[in-house]
């Protein structure tokens, strides 16, 4: 559609004003002007053209992710907004994973052939890339695992049981996963340790004050989160492991809600053990990552036994290979870790600092605007110049279950959220509550899904108040 405009005998053509304003240009706007020539002198005319709006980080990559435009249930678009629990994966990632299986799918480190050595090669170019992302010194300080709550287990089993033992204490925030919960009561039930746990303050964030209070000369391990992904808080883990290490403690970071959003450098923040999963972070599902200093992985024993992690295997005894090998029993998952790699090129050619200062803007964008609505109650820290929330917000609504509004945001509005605890059981039964709904962004949503979201949360409030 054009328009028509003419300037004293001169006929302009202009975009049409959605052309003009439309984000999802990736190409500069291109005005089909037309001067014929004239003695009319361009000093005695101007024209004021409006420039074009500037495009969004989410707008501009969105176009990365296929999955984003597709109509759901009764026709509408989907608005995905369950990033906490799992990432959308660019073509880029698709297409890497694909290739694997399709021009060099073999087993790595164990064969001289082309295909064998290509594979290992790529794999091993994966670990370097992860290991580059979050600034390890040493490639073999990067342990390839199923997921993050594995990278967990394995520092429980073999640094744990290697370390601890009866009346030494673990401290663990009420906040934390499951995944960095459960591990540790199985250890302290196999070695008599003691678990202490940090509850929250009046802004409901994890009290740092007393986490430092707890620690002594019998702590051996401080377990928390970089990110809650329930509360949206973000903890200063430097201060922490520095408060850790001042008391001979180790600290083990859960940084699955951090990795994927900002830049995370493990030796910047002095941290022993840090642990992430690739498909929150764009990558494929089945594999994610151990960071561990290298003189510690080089300290612990084998996690499982078999295939690729032995040095030599007699009748009576087995010795075995160095890290990250000895951690990497049997055949890995070399298509995903290989995704994993392709995952940090595409998250680094974006720029981490970018995505983290997109994703402030938007989280505050999706409070202020969930703040508005009088019968929603957010849980976590109120944002402020002091106070910058992750992308998330998890909250209820009085009167309705989070299952319900879930359910009928999903199949009424084709907006995609999450009900339920979270795997944060213990922190919901200390806000009182037996599950909240929760809305996560990432750098690929737009603050029109925001209004989407808003406008069919309100929509939802509305049918069901009807019947009372």
């Amino acid at each position: 559609m054009m328009m028509m405009m003419s300037i004293e005998g001169v006929v302009l053509k202009l975009p049409s004003f959605s052309q003009l304003i439309n984000p999802n240009h990736s190409t500069p706007l291109k005005f089909p002007f037309n001067f014929p020539k004239s003695s009319y002198s361009s000093a005695t005319a101007s024209l004021s053209v409006p420039a074009a709006a500037p495009v969004s980080l989410g707008h501009s990559t969105r176009p990365d992710f296929e999955i984003l435009y597709q109509k759901v249930n009764n026709g509408s678009k989907l608005v995905y907004l369950d990033n906490a629990a799992t990432s959308q994966k660019p073509s880029a990632v698709i297409d890497a994973f694909n290739n694997y299986y399709k021009s060099y799918n073999s087993n790595v480190h164990r064969g001289i052939h082309f295909l064998s050595a290509k594979a290992t090669d790529e794999y091993e170019m994966a670990r370097r890339k992860v290991a580059s992302f979050v600034n390890a010194p040493e490639s073999s300080e990067i342990v390839f695992t199923r997921n993050a709550t594995e990278a967990i287990n394995l520092v429980a089993y073999s640094w744990g049981l290697s370390n601890l033992k009866a009346s030494d204490e673990i401290v663990v925030t009420i906040a934390e996963h499951h995944s960095s919960i459960v591990p540790w009561q199985i250890l302290s039930e196999k070695t008599g340790a003691v678990l202490k746990f940090v509850s929250l303050t009046e802004d409901e964030v994890p009290d740092i004050k007393m986490l430092q209070d707890l620690l002594s000369k019998k702590t051996k391990l401080v377990a928390v989160h970089h990110v809650s992904n329930v509360l949206a808080s973000v903890l200063p883990i430097k201060d922490i492991a520095q408060w850790a290490h001042d008391v001979g403690a180790r600290i083990l970071v859960d940084a699955c809600q951090s990795v994927p959003h900002m830049a995370v450098d493990v030796q910047d923040l002095g941290v022993d053990f840090l642990v992430a999963s690739s498909h929150k972070m764009c990558g494929p599902t089945g594999v994610g990552f151990l960071y561990g200093k290298s003189e510690l992985l080089t300290a612990m024993p084998p996690f499982l036994g078999g295939g690729e992690m032995i040095s030599d295997v007699f009748l009576d005894h087995s010795t075995y290979a160095e890290p990250p090998s000895r951690f990497e029993a049997g055949t890995p998952a070399i298509g995903e870790a290989i995704g994993l790699g392709t995952a940090t090129d595409y998250l680094s050619q974006i720029g981490m600092q970018k995505i983290h200062d997109y994703e402030v803007e938007l989280a505050n964008y999706l409070y202020e605007n969930l703040h508005a609505i009088p019968s929603v109650r957010i849980y976590g820290p109120a944002p402020s110049e002091m106070v910058h929330r992750a992308a998330l917000c998890s909250f209820n609504v009085e009167g309705l279950h989070p299952t319900d509004i879930a359910t009928f945001l999903d199949q009424q509005h084709g907006v995609a959220i999450r009900s339920g605890h979270h795997c944060a059981q213990p922190l919901h039964r200390y806000l009182g509550i037996n599950a909240s709904a929760r809305a996560s962004l990432y750098f690929y949503n737009t603050k029109e899904d925001v209004d989407d979201f808003i406008r069919a949360l309100e929509d939802t409030i509305a049918f069901f108040t009807s019947f009372k």
